[in-house]
């Protein structure tokens, strides 16, 4: 959307206003405007021109010239942004000057407007305050007529005491043209102005040429030389690329730097061998920052950018990760480039990024005191639950906004790491929330994260000291493997940790495919810790090992030393296998056990007229009859009913059961 309103694809008509002198005889002269509602060209009452349109002065009469030149002096100095405001009052002069509205026949004056952009569409707009609110305002402000030509499907009339409509409706007063509906009348009224030549369809865009030129050194030399006698002759192509020289020293002054550069700037011209000079201006970074990632699929060509083989195999990118202001540079540029070379057969992919994860900020919790407007270090504060300013007492406002020094509400990542160690200071950020949401710091979740990796560190010291050790499942010729396990004899313990164990992995992997949910996926290995925690001691060896095992290869991406220093500790690593082979980070990912999520039992839900009032574990193959009879002699029934018969019982199997008294 934001590349979309930046291009600003603009479908309508270019119309053509012949400027008339008050008699109403043509000039010869005439304003071209373009409009996205030629359904409203009847509802005109003036023509309006940018301050810097090029008929204004032509078009001043002598009795509005002062008014004029002064008006366009107070809008050089706004910028775009202070002109198209729309909390900004919209000012203008009249020009002095009249137009014929091409449609009605009618004579409009012509006024310029600070709010009428020359570099939008043609710099001219048809005013039409019944169906556009800027041109509402303007109108009121300056007691011009408001013309009402659409007017709602189903209505007679519409008031414009709040402002313009500006929806699309049905035509009145617009001659041949009434009773037509918006849609029908933007295209019939285009037709008719071409046919009667006062105008065409138009698409326009706001967007622009882009000036790449730069005054500086650091930047891609610009391939031309000007000669004297030849103008502008391009470098020839034998001697590209064209090298920046060895910067000397910078005053900041005087221009371009490389005009400095006397050695490198005069040259002879490759058309005629007289003295020129190389253009000295380089081009905008963002020529060369558009399509560096091409470079990384073939590195080493010392020929071309890039070979088309190469990178037609490795692109596009799989996952671009940059903040929200990329959108409407760095991306929108790199998709020129990229169209530009698959034009030309260098390439063959037509978009350079398939995915986009736009990162949210890290925000720290923020004291300020509102009667001063001072910020206060939290360091100053006493009483977080009861903040106030520890020299006037005052209480403070609290709330989390992104980090700065100003705002003493940063953090420093090397103190957390000193304390809690860098795998906490990751499983923190990624549990917190996902990448695209802002995370808000807190010192006790930190916390939290920390005491869940002492909980593993726990649970695999335990382990050793059962004996337990990773051999019997990374040497493929152990007796230990998961088919054992399948084909063992499993106690009911063993099979909720093997359930708790492979849904993990089906959960992780998901979370780590497709929009990479890490939050849910560091959620997954608390729920499986706990679930170890609960089990461990009742389990076989080869369950336990198998658990471990893969609580290790699924902690990995997360927090990668405690990962590999666990991993070693529980004998991952072979005597006969360097580091680079039996490292954690190179063992395969987990396979899911599809056999092991089978469920025995399942939760069954217990209503009493409606409300839960608790949980049953039933056999998951139980039948209807069966639920209800276990119903009606749970904890729960006996007492909700109070030893009554309920009058009626509903049972979804698999899911509850509902006892109506």
């Amino acid at each position: 959307t934001m590349q979309a309103n930046w291009i600003g694809r603009s479908k309508g008509a270019e119309l053509h206003f012949s400027v008339v002198d008050a008699s109403g005889e043509s000039s010869g002269e005439r304003i071209t405007v373009f409009t996205t509602r030629p359904d409203t060209i009847y509802g005109a009452s003036y023509v309006v021109l940018a301050p810097e349109h090029p008929l204004v002065a032509q078009l001043t009469s002598n009795d509005h010239q002062l008014q004029v030149e002064a008006f366009c002096d107070i809008v050089s100095s706004q910028s775009e942004q202070e002109r198209t405001a729309e909390d900004k009052p919209k000012r203008g002069v009249p020009l002095g000057s009249l137009v014929r509205n091409p449609a009605s026949g009618e004579l409009l004056p012509i006024w310029i407007a600070d709010y009428v952009l020359s570099e939008y569409g043609t710099g001219a707009v048809m005013g039409v305050p019944a169906h556009d609110q800027r041109d509402f305002i303007f109108a009121r402000q300056y007691e011009l007529p408001v013309k009402q030509v659409i007017i709602p499907e189903g209505s007679d009339e519409h008031a414009y005491e709040g402002g313009a409509w500006t929806e699309a409706g049905v035509l009145i007063h617009s001659a041949e043209f009434n009773g037509l509906k918006s849609g029908e009348a933007k295209l019939a009224i285009t037709q008719a102005a071409e046919r009667g030549g006062w105008g065409q369809g138009r698409v326009q865009y706001r967007l622009r040429d882009w000036l790449i030129s730069r005054q500086r050194y650091w930047g891609c030399p610009i391939p031309v030389i000007h000669c004297p006698s030849c103008g502008v002759v391009p470098v020839p192509t034998a001697q590209l690329p064209v090298e920046l020289p060895n910067a000397g020293a910078f005053s900041g002054k005087g221009g371009s730097p490389l005009a400095q550069q006397q050695q490198w700037l005069n040259v002879a011209c490759p058309a005629c061998g007289e003295p020129a000079q190389r253009e000295t201006d380089t081009m905008d970074t963002f020529m060369c920052s558009s399509w560096y990632y091409l470079r990384y699929s073939d590195p080493h060509n010392t020929e071309l950018p890039f070979d088309r083989q190469k990178v037609d195999r490795w692109l596009p990118v799989d996952q671009y990760v940059g903040g929200i202001e990329h959108a409407i540079l760095h991306l929108l540029y790199s998709r020129f480039f990229t169209k530009v070379l698959r034009d030309r057969g260098l390439l063959s992919f037509d978009e350079p990024f398939t995915r986009l994860l736009t990162q949210g900020m890290v925000q720290g919790i923020t004291y300020k005191n509102p009667a001063t407007g001072k910020y206060i270090a939290p360091s100053d504060v006493k009483d977080a639950d009861d903040p106030r300013d520890p020299v006037s007492g005052e209480i403070l406002e609290t709330f989390y906004e992104k980090m700065s020094k100003s705002k003493y509400n940063g953090v420093d990542p090397s103190q957390v790491i000193d304390r809690y160690g860098a795998d906490t200071a990751r499983m923190f950020i990624l549990f917190k929330a996902p990448p695209e949401k802002d995370l808000e710091w807190d010192d006790a979740d930190v916390e939290g994260q920390f005491r869940f990796l002492q909980r593993i560190w726990r649970l695999v010291d335990a382990a050793i000291a059962r004996g337990l050790n990773l051999n019997n499942l990374v040497d493929p010729k152990a007796p230990v493997d998961s088919q054992a396990i399948r084909a063992a004899e499993l106690s009911p313990s063993e099979r909720q940790l093997r359930r708790a164990v492979h849904t993990a992995i089906q959960e992780v992997s998901e979370d780590l495919s497709g929009d990479y949910q890490f939050n849910t996926a560091v959620s997954e290995l608390m729920k499986l810790s706990n679930a170890m925690v609960e089990t461990m001691a009742d389990v076989s060896a080869p369950v336990a090992t198998e658990a471990l095992h893969i609580l290790l290869l699924l902690l990995a991406p997360f927090a990668p030393h405690l990962a590999e220093e666990l991993w070693l500790k529980l004998g991952g690593r072979r005597a006969d296998q360097p580091l680079s082979q039996s490292s954690i980070h190179r063992q395969r990912w987990p396979q899911l056990d599809p056999a092991a999520l089978v469920r025995d039992t399942i939760p069954l839900v217990i209503q009493v007229k409606g409300k839960v009032r608790g949980n049953l574990e039933v056999p998951a193959d139980a039948d209807a009859a069966t639920l209800e009879q276990l119903a009606l002699a749970s904890e729960v029934a006996i007492k909700w009913l109070e030893g009554k018969p309920p009058s009626r019982v509903i049972v979804v199997p698999g899911k509850l059961v509902n006892l109506v008294p």
